[in-house]
């Protein structure tokens, strides 16, 4: 590098160069009324693309992570394309459970087309109520009472019968059948009157020898008669069961019947309304009106249902998609389509369904009636929108989400079941066969650390939209940024704006991004600007938001963060923070931090010393001695001493010790945009020559002594400005940055003013020689073919020193030379170190 392209670095950037205004001559329109409204987003083509594709894209596995800082849009477009698509689906299929009267733990899901779930449930309501009005009355009805008091009375004749049969023998034997208070018994008689013990003492031998002969061939044949009666009553009752069967039967197979005509066409609900027609025939006697049904509404999982409880025979609409078969059909506006569901809150519950219970004479209890749908089952068959860090932070969400995925079956069951923690019963319902694209919304460090960390995350969301948080400023960003802000108030119902609102609108959308070529896409913030503007337009009654208007919304948004800021100025201003904006110190320079409060970021300037001493070169960062440096500051450190020894180390060691810090820092640095800063400071300290005051610099450094760029340039200058301004601008005041940050510039326009003034300056850099010249007004020096720098210079000056500090090292270490007697010492003439 030669000398005129240093010396063209000392000269300060034009002001034009500060800030890169947004012409209103870019704009053909007066206001944001006479340009038809954007319908979408702009600056995110990627991203765009990876939704289209993530929705055309039928396979398993193939669901959509989309990822980008908050603010840019992300799921306000994701579920305008989603809806926009859904519209052309087709209407999911109803979903519910039925009673499973085999294994009642174990409900069963019916799959039903659109709109066909509720008329089920309806016309079950209404068979329970047919029934609870027809089998009474068949019950009631004369031709079932003539035939029950038939079968009583063919069982009381068979019982009659029996009875007189052994009657009559008992007679002609003597003998007679009585009853007594333990049953029927058989006594002696004579001239018929029943013999006492005493009486059937006086009979002679062989009368009582008959007499007992007949009453134990007698109590044969009664004890025979007596076996007989179960048998012959549990015929009656098994008669009495079929002729409820037939009754029942007959009063129910029409209303089934009427039932299974209307939904002959789906074989899983004629099935189901068999069951209901046995189960209602085995039941016959709940639907009697001495049952009692409202005693026990519920039935404890696993249990048949007491008498009189008929929520058995209900149907439970999970999903009723009747609402979208009504649009398809034209009938309606309301949704159409797949459903697009957004879930606010994943917990594991809202995502599969849960199974709820209700505390009964101091039991939980529940039935199938009591299963509600997720949000799996809700969007079954269309698309699911989830926020990824809620949905991590739920207990076990996360994992069950995958299951149903990988699956395909959605399966209710609460955080204890899964866990296999339940020990009492429960229900088992059936799952349900999951169709559905799941869309994740998130921050990129989410999506890398899923990718990285879960060996399941990329088979199962395998497309991924990257939302960009720029754009360029080019003649159709700017078209698109107009179009988008003209949908923004008509949207907000806002005031519209003129051309020079857009216009700064574009200007601070680029200073939100620190780049003079892009222009933000973070959305929330400009609608934020927007809406503020249109506050401060409506303070002064105008009917357009001017520049004028968001301006003014800036500056009061900033008015009222910066407190903290003021406070910090004001401590430097009156002394108490040290930092020097005149004059010349040696190893001492003003380093320029970014601190960042909310949303709201400002420049601190600080003093950066550093000291030399002899030693081993040894270079001692502080800030990380003490463990307030964190890994990128120590890497800058670690960087600085690489280029000093890379430079001047080659001819032998660095005999020095440096000891580099913050001064007045009492909290953790980090990051390296002060490590040029650090090594300015440390090339005058060896070198002795002073570093101005009146300048502060940022900017990295690398090996090679190339400055690189930093964030937060613009809070970096400002931050200086107001300090110098604070204490009278000298005209020698600025701040030195890298020069790849040039592009970056959108700096206030008060430091623009004074930049054209000349009462400030903007340096920008691109190699350590050049800055080192600023700040010294010594020239840097540019070695020879013998790598000796040309007198005058700083490198010359810091290698000089290196060298005088590794004598003095080299002779502390041989120690003290004693002359031999007698010896001449010559003093030879002093000459300068090269």
């Amino acid at each position: 590098m030669g000398e005129n392209s240093v010396s063209d670095k000392m000269k300060p950037l034009s002001a034009d160069l500060l800030y890169t205004p947004c012409s209103t001559d870019a704009f053909s329109f007066k206001t944001t009324k006479e340009i038809q409204a954007l319908d979408g987003v702009i600056g995110q083509a990627r991203a765009l693309e990876s939704i289209r594709f993530a929705i055309g894209m039928r396979h398993t596995g193939y669901n959509l992570f989309a990822f980008g800082p908050e603010g840019t849009g992300k799921s306000s477009t994701v579920l305008r394309f989603l809806e926009r698509e859904a519209q052309h689906q087709a209407v999911p299929p109803d979903w519910c459970y039925v009673n499973n009267f085999k294994d009642p733990h174990k409900p069963v899901a019916v799959k039903l087309p659109a709109g066909k779930a509720c008329p089920l449930r309806d016309d079950m309501e209404h068979l329970v109520e047919e029934l609870q009005g027809a089998l009474p009355a068949a019950f009631e009805s004369e031709d079932y009472t003539q035939r029950k008091e038939a079968l009583e009375n063919e069982l009381k004749k068979q019982h009659e019968s029996a009875f007189t049969k052994l009657q009559v023998q008992a007679e002609k034997s003597n003998i007679a059948l009585v009853r007594t208070p333990m049953g029927l018994g058989l006594a002696p008689t004579k001239d018929g009157e029943v013999l006492s013990p005493q009486d059937f003492e006086t009979l002679s031998k062989k009368e009582q020898k008959d007499r007992q002969a007949a009453l134990n061939e007698l109590q044969q044949q009664l004890e025979e008669i007596l076996t007989q009666i179960p048998k012959s009553e549990k015929e009656h009752r098994e008669k009495v069961r079929e002729l409820n069967r037939e009754v029942t039967q007959r009063a129910v197979g029409h209303l089934i019947e009427e039932l299974e005509k209307k939904w002959q066409a789906f074989d899983q609900v004629l099935a189901y309304l068999e069951e209901v027609r046995a189960d209602v025939v085995a039941h016959a006697a709940d639907f009697l009106p001495s049952s009692e049904p409202s005693q026990q509404p519920l039935v404890m999982a696993g249990q048949r249902p007491s008498a009189g409880s008929f929520r058995r025979y209900q149907v439970n609409v999970l999903v009723d998609n009747a609402d979208r078969a009504a649009c398809d059909e034209g009938s309606g506006d309301a949704a159409k389509g797949a459903p697009v569901v957004e879930e606010e809150h994943p917990t594991q519950p809202n995502l599969v369904g849960r199974v709820e219970h209700l505390s009964q004479m101091g039991t939980l209890v529940t039935d199938f009636n009591l299963i509600k749908a997720g949000a799996l089952h809700r969007a079954n068959g269309g698309y699911l929108i989830l926020d990824a860090r809620r949905l991590l932070m739920q207990p076990y969400a996360w994992e069950t989400l995958k299951r149903a995925l990988r699956s395909g079956h959605i399966r209710a069951e609460s955080m204890a079941e899964s866990l296999g923690w339940v020990t009492t019963v429960s229900l088992e319902p059936e799952p349900v066969p999951l169709d559905i694209k799941v869309v994740l919304l998130g921050e990129p460090e989410i999506y890398y650390l899923l990718s990285m960390y879960d060996p399941d995350f990329k088979e199962l969301f395998k497309v991924a939209a990257d939302f960009a948080d720029r754009m360029d400023r080019d003649a159709e960003g700017l078209n698109g940024y107009a179009r988008l802000l003209a949908g923004q108030v008509v949207i907000e119902g806002l005031r519209h704006m003129d051309k020079s609102a857009v216009a700064r609108v574009v200007e601070q959308g680029a200073r939100m991004v620190e780049d003079s070529e892009k222009i933000t896409t973070h959305m929330a913030s400009v609608v934020d600007l927007v809406r503020e503007a249109d506050y401060w337009a409506g303070v002064e009654n105008a009917k357009i938001i001017s520049a004028k208007h968001v301006q003014e919304a800036i500056d009061a948004k900033i008015y009222r963060s910066d407190r903290y800021r003021e406070r910090l100025q004001e401590e430097i201003h009156r002394g108490t923070l040290l930092v020097e904006t005149s004059g010349a110190t040696v190893g001492q320079i003003n380093g320029l931090a970014v601190l960042q409060l909310d949303s709201f970021a400002f420049g601190r300037p600080s003093r950066i010393s550093a000291t030399v001493s002899l030693g081993k070169g040894d270079f001692v960062d502080i800030e990380r001695q003490v463990e307030l440096g964190g890994p990128l500051h120590s890497k800058g450190v670690m960087i600085l001493e690489s280029f000093l020894s890379a430079r001047f180390g080659q001819e032998g060691p660095l005999a020095l010790t440096a000891r580099i810090t913050f001064e007045q820092s009492y909290g953790g640095v980090d990051g390296d945009s002060a490590s040029s800063t650090e090594l300015y400071a440390l090339l005058s300290a060896i070198s002795e020559i002073p570093i101005r005051q009146s300048i502060a610099v940022t900017g990295s450094v690398d090996q090679m002594g190339r400055v690189q760029a930093i964030g937060g340039v613009n809070e970096k200058i400002e931050g200086f400005f107001d300090i110098c301004r604070q204490r009278g601008f000298s005209g020698d005041q600025g701040v030195m940055i890298p020069a790849a940050n040039v592009k970056h510039l959108m700096l206030r326009s008060d430091v623009v003013d004074a930049a054209r003034a000349g009462q400030f300056n903007i340096w920008a850099v691109d190699t350590v020689d050049q800055g080192i010249e600023i700040l010294t007004g010594t020239p840097a020096g540019i070695p020879d073919e013998k790598g000796v720098y040309p007198l005058g210079s700083l490198n010359r000056a810091v290698a000089r020193r290196l060298r005088q500090m590794a004598n003095k090292v080299h002779a502390f270490a041989a120690g003290p030379v004693q002359p031999p007697t007698n010896a001449v010492i010559k003093v030879q003439p002093a000459r300068e170190e090269p």
